[in-house]
């Protein structure tokens, strides 16, 4: 947990959320954090975050501007991506000397089918737009002008992030080292973060390994909403496509299957021969190596009615665990054998 009260100033570290580092904050850390706080009383927050899941830079947002006392942030390092919403809940924020403020559309990736992904997409939108509405309102801009600042994916000094209405004030005192971040994830970080990301070695945690393994899809930044609908409408109609084609190709080897079938059984050689004509089908083989194996098989012995050689009626699966010693004696299973083996050595 990295959301601390200390001399009577919360202070958020780290990760929003608990996805990516272990050192963040949630939602639920400033609720208990917040308890400790008279609601009535003035309250300093201290933000050093790279940013971190947006649904839950929306809640802490939420939780700062409803309380009754007046909330001032101070952005120590780096206030980025969620964390600089949560920043816009100060009735005023001042911008440490050399700290930066980055503001960007939410992004995510789906694993499923294209209802899936449509379902991603629709949830973005909604975050973005109610992001769009908060940065408007801390600086005086329409959320249009705001959702173009988070397209383009904006990393602002503490001078721009005065003037664009941001933020309210700077200060000479010297910045806290940025958060741990890995900020090669973003688009557009400044060259001296991604250096230091990599120099140090701020990446994901062996936990989050497998997630991270995942495909991500590239962040389109400039896409307007109409070109990510007609993106989704074309990557759609391929999948339809895909499916398609293989379902036609599924009912074509079922086709190909039947027909092999009806050809085996079929033959000439097969009359008298069903049995063994359907457990070469069965084998898979091919209508010549049927006829081959049952050209040189004999036909099963017809059983003739004989009055003094009664024997009853099997129905369904009865006896058929028991030997039949009186039909035994019908269709020498070795010469079978033999016929089979030598049909194989002719092919």
């Amino acid at each position: 947990m990295a959301a601390i009260i200390e001399d009577g100033k919360l202070r958020l570290t780290g990760y929003v959320g608990d996805y990516y580092f272990e050192d963040g904050f949630t939602s639920q850390d400033v609720v208990l954090a917040l308890a400790g706080i008279d609601d009535d009383s003035t309250l300093d927050v201290h933000i050093n975050s790279g940013g971190g899941v947006a649904s839950e830079g929306a809640a802490i947002h939420a939780l700062l501007t409803a309380r009754g006392g007046e909330t001032n942030v101070v952005v120590e390092g780096i206030a980025a991506s969620a964390a600089s919403l949560i920043a816009m809940a100060g009735a005023t924020v001042t911008m440490s000397a050399g700290a930066v403020m980055m503001i960007h559309d939410p992004a995510g990736y789906t694993f499923g089918n294209s209802a899936a992904h449509g379902k991603t997409v629709e949830a973005l939108e909604a975050l973005a737009t109610a992001y769009s509405r908060v940065y408007a309102a801390k600086s005086g801009k329409s959320p249009e002008e705001c959702r173009e600042i988070m397209k383009a994916e904006r990393w602002l000094t503490p001078e721009e992030a005065v003037n664009e209405g941001f933020a309210d004030e700077t200060t000479e005192q010297k910045a806290k080292p940025v958060a741990a971040f890995d900020y090669r994830l973003f688009a557009h970080a400044p060259k001296h973060l991604t250096a230091m990301a990599k120099k140090k070695n701020w990446s994901l945690p062996a936990t989050m390994a497998a997630s991270a393994a995942q495909p991500r899809p590239t962040e389109e930044t400039s896409m307007t909403d109409k070109e990510r609908a007609e993106q989704l409408a074309a990557e759609n109609a391929k999948l339809k496509a895909d499916l398609e084609k293989a379902g036609g190709g599924i009912e074509a080897a079922l086709k190909a299957d039947r027909e092999r079938r009806e050809a085996i059984m079929g033959l000439e050689e097969s009359k008298g021969r069903e049995a063994l004509a359907e457990h070469l089908f069965t084998l898979g083989n091919t209508v010549e190596q049927a006829k081959a194996t049952l050209s040189v098989s004999p036909k099963a012995a017809v059983e003739e009615d004989n009055p003094g050689d009664y024997r009853p009626r099997r129905m369904n699966a009865q006896g058929l665990n028991k030997p039949d010693l009186a039909s035994s004696t019908r269709g020498d299973r070795a010469v079978l054998s033999a016929s089979v083996e030598r049909a194989n050595k002719r092919r």
